[in-house]
């Protein structure tokens, strides 16, 4: 187990943009834990997470949110070329994201860990419009669809996005599974966007992947484009407040 001087030691090293510390307490971590895996789940993405939530409270600056992040991204570089990679298994996944920094290293660490355990990755980030994405995935083939996201702006892209791969039917077996930062701190949230899974972090990702790859959305769960409302009560959620 990690002790928390050497979770603090990585979090003071990245704020302020230190590398050669951050690096040196990656590697004793992973001396410790003994695989990049757990480097990965249990140093890097909470590390991440504190530092989404301090600068969304404006308790990171923008400067070291900026220092931590372009780290960060070098560490899990470097820790995703050491990954063991499991035999292929015939599924591929494309991999997209919000626009933020922190959300697109999510993304990226998902991408890994999915790579790593055998599936057919394509990592996409964000910033692509969603008819490339559905375009995308057509030509793929793509048996899963990942959407992380940190921020509430991503809310509504990735419901447009549900919602038109639905009614279109590009692809119509594909699971759509999402997670991260806003979709871990409002409870529900997946499900009333209509993605047919959840996960809360990349390592949670790949174990849903292998163990509910059948999992969907029925058509009369699906609540993409409309609220989800009970007679007299008030919505559910402001997704704008979570």
């Amino acid at each position: 187990m990690l002790s928390e001087a050497q979770i603090e030691k990585l979090f003071t090293a990245l704020i302020s943009g230190d590398r050669p510390v951050a690096r040196a307490v990656v590697a004793q971590a992973h001396a410790s834990l003994g695989s990049p895996e757990a480097v990965l789940e249990q140093l890097i993405w909470p590390t991440l997470e504190n530092i989404q939530r301090l600068h969304r409270a404006d308790q990171v600056s923008d400067l070291a949110h900026n220092f931590a992040t372009r780290l960060m991204r070098q560490i899990v570089d470097h820790l995703g070329a050491t990954l063991k990679q499991q035999p292929r298994i015939g599924k591929s996944v494309l991999v997209v994201s919000g626009n933020e920094q922190s959300e697109e290293l999510a993304a990226q660490m998902s991408a890994d860990l999915l790579e790593a355990g055998g599936y057919e990755v394509y990592y996409l980030g964000g910033g692509v419009a969603s008819d490339e994405i559905v375009a995308q995935l057509g030509n793929l083939e793509a048996d899963v669809l990942v959407v992380f996201g940190a921020v509430n702006s991503t809310v509504p892209q990735t419901r447009l996005l549900i919602d038109h791969l639905h009614d279109i039917g590009v692809c119509p077996r594909l699971q759509i599974v999402v997670g991260g930062g806003i979709f871990n701190r409002a409870d529900g949230l997946s499900e009333e966007i209509g993605a047919d899974a959840w996960a809360a972090t990349p390592a949670e990702l790949l174990d849903v992947l292998n163990n509910e790859s059948d999992r969907r959305m029925t058509a009369d769960q699906r609540t993409v484009g409309r609220r989800r409302r009970t007679p007299g009560n008030a919505p559910k959620r402001d997704v704008a407040a979570a």
